[in-house]
């Protein structure tokens, strides 16, 4: 596979309606702050991208998803380690100890607890209890934005995978995105720092990652808002990301890199 065969796979993946989960619903429900994972409109790009992972890791790396070793990295509530299990990846879920109310260890996981799935502990801000080349692919969904040495923990990240791995980054707040902006202007600081492509070039090729896809996704918000046909949203919001320049509007900048081969 090369990176266009790649970027074709992501277009056909992520427009490609997945199925709602009655289960996640139901265990989202149980909690506040989990809530929006209720919300069709969310559930479903979760779901989207958890496929894509699996799709896009099993076709570059040309291994069958069982067999392939995820790393989510800051699973916070769990929904992405649920739902990449439901693709058959084998994942490992870690978080941060003390990383405050998004860390799995700083709220109640319902998703967690019902799944069954552990969490290893983090017990610091960028070293990880792993071996190096442990991973075949690490993940970064919506948690890249919120360390406190980004650099540093993409090199750490780094050293976890294996030579040819996969690296995604998804939830990455773009630097000129309106949501963001709006939020800023409201006192809401939530995500301090933005993303610029160029910024997000350098990071990655200065822990030695070679990019092989980036794209603007979620022009319009999702988790607070109910729409009454969510899939049919989702394929406007990703057609405008994808093919007007509105996308320079989008609240996410994302990407997925592979891991330099020694040599």
């Amino acid at each position: 596979m090369n990176p266009a065969a790649l970027r074709a796979l992501r277009r056909r993946v992520l427009t490609t309606q997945p199925t709602l989960d009655e289960a996640l619903t139901r265990w989202a429900q149980e909690e506040a702050g989990h809530a929006f994972l209720a919300n069709p409109a969310a559930q479903l790009g979760y779901a989207s991208l958890a496929r894509y992972v699996a799709e896009a890791s099993a076709s570059w790396l040309r291994a069958s998803p069982p067999s392939l070793r995820v790393l989510d990295w800051g699973c916070g509530k769990g929904h992405v380690s649920y739902l990449l299990r439901k693709e058959g990846l084998q994942v490992v879920s870690a978080d941060r100890i003390g990383g405050g109310g998004d860390s799995a260890f700083g709220q109640a996981t319902p998703i967690l607890r019902h799944a069954g799935i552990d969490v290893v502990p983090l017990t610091d801000d960028v070293a990880l209890p792993f071996s190096e080349a442990t991973f075949d692919v690490v993940l970064s969904f919506g948690v890249l934005e919120h360390v406190p040495n980004d650099a540093a923990s993409l090199r750490e990240l780094g050293r976890v995978l294996k030579p040819g791995g996969l690296f995604f980054c998804f939830f990455l707040p773009y630097t000129a995105s309106w949501t963001q902006r709006l939020a800023h202007l409201r006192g809401d600081r939530y995500h301090d720092r933005l993303y610029g492509r160029r910024q997000l070039r350098g990071l990655l090729a200065g822990a030695g990652f070679t990019l092989l896809d980036l794209w603007f996704r979620q022009l319009l918000p999702k988790n607070s808002v109910r729409y009454p046909a969510p899939w049919a949203f989702e394929r406007v919001d990703q057609w405008l990301t994808e093919h007007t320049p509105l996308k320079h509007f989008a609240t996410n900048v994302e990407c997925v890199a592979v891991k330099a081969t020694a040599g």
